[in-house]
């Protein structure tokens, strides 16, 4: 898929979502999403490929633990 169709279903995606919709409608296909999760795993799916299409490279992500003992 190229970048232009991907960024078209990433807004399709993001209008159904806000206007709390779980199925969408591209390129005459119906797709039904179960919940908003699975929508919204699809759209960071999307969103994870377009960042990747346009750098080369994956998006990274970082992820860590912070404690405080609250003084």
């Amino acid at each position: 898929m190229d970048l232009e169709r991907m960024r078209a279903l990433l807004a399709t995606l993001q209008e159904a979502r806000y206007a709390g919709v779980r199925s969408v409608r591209y390129d005459g296909k119906t797709i039904n999403y179960g919940s908003d999760v699975e929508l919204a795993n699809a759209i960071n799916d999307l969103e994870t490929r377009i960042a990747t299409a346009r750098s080369g490279t994956r998006r990274r992500r970082r992820w860590g633990t912070v404690a405080s003992k609250g003084l």
